[in-house]
């Protein structure tokens, strides 16, 4: 892979590479994951067949290690078909069990709570610790990747940002676990997961996709929501000068397993060539230049991470986390020219975050050298 591929991966995946949920990566489950458009693309509600997927997620790794896993399908109101893991150990009553909900973060899917030892893994803690525990697969993942008319094959299955993920997937994922329990969650949210949670609570009790009802306590690793102090230079330059300034429609899916393809088109080689001559950036180390110093990272962690393939996401969604770089605010996707049309007003609206109900239970975890999620931004 030429020096510029590897940058441009690294761009793709540097929130989900080094700042996965488990700290440091240990021995992953499973092998080598065949490639391609065709392995992502399945029919609603089932998962394609490789080698971590076949049979879902409980059959290729969960129930492998003695736990008791259920794989659901769940329908948002615009239409996504989506998957829910619901997983347990083999001891204690379900029914008496406090539920756990986990929402992965960028470029992540429901496999990143489960690739380390069960000792290591986030998923495997909680259900050891006597929790029910329930796991989301955003949409345009591997396990969530239907849809009751849309093919993800086309360009409008991509029409998505964050805004989106809020509205309709963290509503259709609490409220069907909700349900299915009777009890209310303790949610549990990774990165781009605590943005999509505070986004989601900062709405009130009023909005039609409240979750806050459901909600027993709140836990945030890395959170993320403003994004001012960000000390990642790469990633403030993909934000201000690559995403921020493309329009989604050129390439509507993001899609790591297919860089190669991607990659093709001059404009992003230019860039990708001269992002690497940035003084400060250094292409062939760039760990540090992401995240800061990391005691616990090395060429040899990321190399593993990238057999594991990570997750596709809309370009959409990408531009919305980038103007949330740029602007320094916290609001809906701006459509810029269009906004009056959308919103009815000519800026987006704001995700308040001072609205979030003053009782509910939030714990935050966060680094105090990380160059993603800031402690200033945090606090």
């Amino acid at each position: 892979m030429g020096l510029v591929q590897y940058c441009f991966l690294f761009l793709l995946v540097f929130v989900a590479a080094f700042n996965e949920p488990r700290g440091a990566y240990g021995k992953r489950l499973g092998g080598v994951v065949s490639r391609g458009r065709d392995i992502l693309a399945s029919a609603p509600g089932t998962a394609p067949e490789t080698l971590l997927t076949s049979g879902g997620l409980c059959e290729s790794t969960i129930k492998k290690l003695g736990y008791k896993c259920q794989e659901y399908t769940v329908t948002t109101k615009d239409g996504y078909i989506l998957t829910l893991h619901r997983v347990n150990c083999a001891n204690g009553d379900v029914k008496t069990k406090q539920p756990a909900f986990l929402q992965h973060g960028l470029f992540l899917d429901a496999a990143s709570w489960f690739l380390d030892l069960p000792n290591q893994s986030l998923g495997f803690i909680l259900a050891d610790s006597g929790y029910d525990v329930w796991v989301a697969n955003t949409r345009g993942t591997r396990y969530s990747r239907g849809h009751e008319t849309l093919d993800a094959s086309a360009a409008t299955y991509w029409d998505w940002s964050w805004d989106e993920l809020v509205q309709y997937d963290l509503p259709a994922f609490l409220g069907f676990v909700n349900q299915q329990t009777g009890k209310k969650i303790n949610y549990i949210g990774h990165s781009l997961g605590t943005l999509m949670a505070l986004a989601s609570f900062s709405l009130g009790t009023n909005s039609t996709c409240q979750v806050l009802d459901k909600l027993r306590a709140v836990g945030l690793l890395s959170p993320v929501a403003y994004l001012n102090h960000m000390g990642s230079q790469i990633s403030v330059i993909a934000s201000k000068i690559f995403i921020g300034e493309w329009e989604s429609s050129f390439v509507p899916e993001v899609n790591p397993m297919e860089s190669e393809r991607f990659l093709q088109h001059d404009r992003i080689a230019d860039y990708l060539a001269s992002l690497c001559s940035v003084p400060g950036v250094d292409c062939f180390d760039m760990t540090s230049s992401f995240t800061g110093v990391n005691c616990c990272l090395n060429a040899s962690t990321f190399d593993m991470f990238i057999r594991k393939e990570p997750q596709s996401t809309s370009m959409k969604n990408c531009l919305h986390l980038a103007q949330t770089v740029r602007q320094g605010t916290l609001t809906k996707y701006d459509y810029v020219t269009a906004n009056i049309q959308k919103y009815g007003q000519p800026t987006p609206p704001e995700y308040i975050l001072s609205n979030i109900l003053k009782d509910l239970p939030i714990f935050m975890s966060y680094g105090a050298n990380d160059f993603l999620a800031d402690p200033e931004d945090v606090q």
